[in-house]
């Protein structure tokens, strides 16, 4: 098969990289399992709740697992936590209040936060009176004279930071780059909250955000934190006073975290977690090869191969929008579920522009597994992510060699 030895000989070009990602995998798997040990994880945390849910204790141990693995002071893991997007307005929506001011320091957030920002009539933040303001990167980094300037001046109370790219061409950014801006940004206004949106950062890195200085990470286990095994949900984790801020918005202020049954139970979201640094190492592997692949079609990628990647993403940009629907249609054609259908561009919830994508995958939606996605607008940006196993990315990889044919 000509297709695989060309794969092959790509694949040992990339040792030196999946070495890297194996050895961070292994970083995390043990992070994983001591959290497991020390908190004391038995078979009885994977019962289900009814009602009110008082003193559900694989709800509550799964935070303590999280928050250990984050090394976070505290958690807040809940199934009744729709989606990232959710997670993220139960976050600004706890930590805000009228008259404050929200900075985002990398541009404009994911385009299903539009909304939550900024509609009319709807409880938006701004119909609030919370006033939002936003620094744009400066070549893929933090703007910090501009950042420094505003955070002096204005004490905004929640400063944040998208990790992942969202719908942009930028890439993802590092853990460590963060540190020293979060260092300065605390020593200018020590209230100010740092919110981080960790989506498809998760495990990529030795470190995660809340271990070099932010106050919030917050993510969905239906990517890289579920392991393909969480069949729902959203975490939040961070500082004691976030978290019991944040914990009255998700229910009410007399309740906090106190009510929240799950009579499906936990035992795939505790072995999701537990496999998840495996899954994303499998993700990564994939997207440095489906990269290369593209990249050697004429395609220009984000980021290029030989760049570090800083989470499960790979941007492939095409000419044209039939390339990127033909290319998208291909990832659903080599999915396990669904295989037979065949996506298109659609208005989907959240969204202001149409979008198309492929998700053939276990878990509805879950990017964690292999899709990809893309709003039907210039630049046509293709975002690939996921695949619960490698062999199947390779078998991708293969397909995708005989593209522009």
């Amino acid at each position: 098969m000509k297709e695989l030895e060309i794969i092959e000989n790509i694949e040992k070009e990339l040792e030196p990289t999946f070495k890297e990602i194996e050895r961070v995998a292994f970083f995390n798997q043990k992070k994983v399992l001591d959290a497991f040990h020390k908190i004391g994880v038995t078979t009885s945390h994977f019962v289900g709740t009814t009602g009110y849910g008082y003193t559900d204790k694989g709800r509550d141990d799964f935070s303590r697992v999280i928050a250990e693995i984050f090394g976070a002071e505290d958690a807040l893991c809940s199934p009744h936590l729709t989606c990232g997007t959710h997670a993220i307005a139960t976050v600004l929506y706890g930590l805000l209040r009228p008259k404050d001011t929200l900075l985002s320091i990398t541009g404009s957030l994911y385009d299903t936060m539009s909304e939550t920002l900024y509609g009319k009539d709807n409880g938006s933040l701004e119909s609030l009176g919370i006033n939002i303001d936003s620094i744009d990167l400066l070549n893929n980094s933090f703007d910090t004279q501009k950042i420094y300037k505003f955070i002096k001046r204005h004490k905004p109370r929640v400063v944040f930071v998208q990790k992942s790219r969202g719908y942009s061409s930028r890439k993802a950014l590092s853990v460590n780059e963060m540190e020293e801006v979060f260092k300065q940004i605390k020593n200018l206004s020590p209230n100010s909250f740092i919110v981080v949106d960790n989506c498809y950062g998760e495990f990529v890195e030795i470190k995660e955000p809340t271990q070099v200085g932010a106050d919030v990470c917050v993510g969905s286990f239906i990517k890289n934190l579920g392991g393909s095994l969480a069949p729902t949900g959203g975490y939040i984790v961070g500082t004691k006073i976030a978290m019991q801020n944040i914990e009255r918005r998700l229910t009410c202020p007399s309740l906090g975290r106190e009510t929240g049954s799950y009579e499906g139970g936990y035992r795939l979201f505790y072995q999701g977690l537990f496999l998840a640094p495996h899954i994303v190492s499998q993700a990564l592997k994939g997207s440095y090869l489906i990269g290369e692949v593209m990249k050697r079609q004429g395609y220009k990628i984000i980021p290029e191969t030989k760049e570090k990647c800083f989470d499960i993403i790979k941007s492939v940009v095409f000419d044209t929008e039939d390339e990127l629907i033909k290319f998208v249609q291909l990832i659903q054609k080599l999915s396990p579920v669904d295989s037979s259908f065949v996506p298109m561009p659609y208005r989907m919830a959240g969204y202001t522009t149409d979008v198309i994508m492929a998700a053939g995958t276990f878990v509805e939606g879950a990017s964690i597994e292999l899709s990809c996605d893309s709003p039907i607008r210039k630049p046509y940006i293709a975002y690939f992510q996921g695949g619960i196993t490698y062999e199947q990315l390779k078998i991708l990889a293969c397909e995708l060699l005989k593209f522009k044919n």
